[in-house]
């Protein structure tokens, strides 16, 4: 039992970077889908990216040959080979990536101290919120993974390693694809459970109409991008944070031009289309 009580208590200490990260994906996703979406999600997203890890460690697929150190198996929680909080991570990042999809896609509405994104449910199940969602999460790894590989330098430690040394600072590009892949799977699990659960229900328990919500998840994500970025130059990674940053600001003007565009050019029929399908929602008492 001091076992077991000392590894769940290294688990958070060792690693408070993720469980913030995990904290700031409770406050985003449940006032944006509830706590039964949110619960549900968080389960099936760590066990699809448990398994897709599981896999990887074994048959080289989806991700490529690679391999965790477990170094510190003895000190936090670990799963069949796989460390806990490495497979918790998909699920904030998919839900911050979704998020950014639908702050990107969606109409906005926008008064003097807050907004609202009109989103309906057939945005929120659209094809193009899967596929840039999925983008988003793959932008978010190609930071991520190559100053995860340099573990030893910071305070993550050694944790894993790749058979052969890929041609992204280490990285193989089986790795992004594999991640493409997964991050596909996990963003349409979010879109189903979103769409299974809730309907014809009123609110569900846990939304909220608080100030400027529909930026929490893309905060979120901009945070995580922050977060290694800053790593990466504080251990002397200049040309790979360089080339970390000119790959996602392409992607972030075009989202920023978006959202402004964007910006109080709704539609009436999207308007009305968003309050049939959240009725909740603050844009229904909001004129201005």
């Amino acid at each position: 039992m001091e076992d077991v009580l000392r590894i769940a208590i290294g688990t958070v200490t060792m690693r408070p970077y993720v469980f913030a990260f995990f904290a700031a994906y409770l406050v985003a996703a449940v006032p944006h889908l509830g706590w039964r979406k949110t619960a549900l999600f968080t389960v099936v997203g760590y066990l699809a990216a448990f398994l897709s890890e599981f896999s990887s460690i074994n048959t080289g697929i989806p991700y490529g040959w690679y391999y965790y150190i477990d170094v510190t198996r003895d000190r936090e929680l670990w799963v069949a080979g796989v460390p806990f909080f490495d497979s918790l991570s998909y699920v904030f990042l998919t839900y911050c990536s979704y998020a950014m999809a639908l702050f990107v896609v969606s109409p906005i509405k926008t008064w003097r101290w807050d907004l609202v994104t009109l989103e309906t449910r057939s945005i929120r199940g659209s094809f193009a919120v899967l596929f840039l969602g999925s983008l988003f999460q793959v932008f978010l790894d190609i930071i991520i993974d190559p100053v995860a590989l340099q573990g030893n330098r910071w305070f993550l430690g050694q944790i894993y390693g790749y058979r052969e040394v890929g041609a992204h600072f280490g990285v193989p590009l089986s790795n992004y694809l594999g991640w493409w892949l997964v991050s596909f799977v996990l963003v349409f699990v979010l879109q189903r459970i979103d769409a299974a659960i809730g309907h014809g229900a009123g609110k569900p328990a846990g939304v909220g109409n608080l100030p400027f919500r529909p930026i929490y998840g893309p905060i979120l994500y901009i945070s995580v991008l922050v977060f290694n970025l800053s790593v990466t130059l504080w251990i002397g990674e200049r040309l790979m944070a360089l080339t970390g940053i000119f790959i996602v600001i392409p992607a972030m003007a075009i989202s920023l031009v978006t959202v402004i565009r964007r910006s109080n050019r709704y539609r009436k029929e999207e308007l009305a289309e968003h309050l049939h399908d959240f009725p909740w929602s603050a844009a229904a008492t909001r004129k201005g």
